[in-house]
């Protein structure tokens, strides 16, 4: 039987860029197969985003994030972030790939990259486009069709699913009606595709 995973997560997010490398590393070990969700983070389920968090927390999350970063081995710029643009239409153009079946998991990891490891503008249309022509996809073609409507509805089917489901945090796994939050949680989900649900 096809193990199918949901994967829930938005381009603007430094967990999912930190964890997806070890999440795609993960589905093909186990065979799986991703279905993607590009979606925002989901206040009504008690997502919160750092900018409204307690200082004390927010301290504690950059400091979290380093030591995962540095776990995984990946780049991270926390430096300037005020001064970028919002990396939503990244997302919309991650979705455009999804839908024309292209390679989304790399233009994923191009842009996340950019914009986590490097501090680039991708919420600039120009830089975004750049960085997908530089990785090998049309980049002005996967912003127009971003733009469309069609677009915009899968989005918004995507986020009703996801709210549905319980989701509140990005990025989020779904596995046989099962939830996992945080990069951090990737060893769960393994041994839920090994056969091994931790919790009834």
């Amino acid at each position: 039987m096809t193990k199918t995973i949901d994967y829930f997560f938005s381009v603007g997010s430094p967990w999912a860029y930190i964890g997806l490398e070890a999440f795609a590393a993960l589905a093909r070990e186990q065979g799986a197969t991703i279905r993607p969700h590009v979606i925002p983070l989901i206040e009504d389920n008690g997502g919160i985003y750092s900018r409204n968090r307690p200082e004390a927390r927010r301290a504690y999350w950059t400091k979290d994030l380093k030591r995962w970063a540095a776990v995984r081995g990946k780049e991270l710029s926390l430096d300037n972030r005020a001064d970028l643009s919002d990396p939503t239409p990244a997302g919309l153009m991650v979705l455009a790939a999804i839908q024309s079946g292209q390679d989304w998991l790399k233009l994923t990891a191009v842009l996340q990259q950019a914009f986590w490891g490097r501090g680039d503008d991708i919420g600039n249309t120009g830089v975004r486009r750049s960085i997908a022509d530089a990785a090998g996809f049309d980049g002005a073609a996967l912003d127009e069709l971003a733009e469309s409507d069609a677009i915009q509805t899968i989005r918004d089917a995507d986020f009703e699913i996801a709210k549905t489901s319980g989701v509140f945090g990005l990025p989020t796994y779904g596995y046989e009606g099962e939830l996992y939050w945080g990069q951090d949680s990737l060893p769960f989900l393994e041994r839920h595709l090994k056969g091994e649900k931790l919790v009834a």
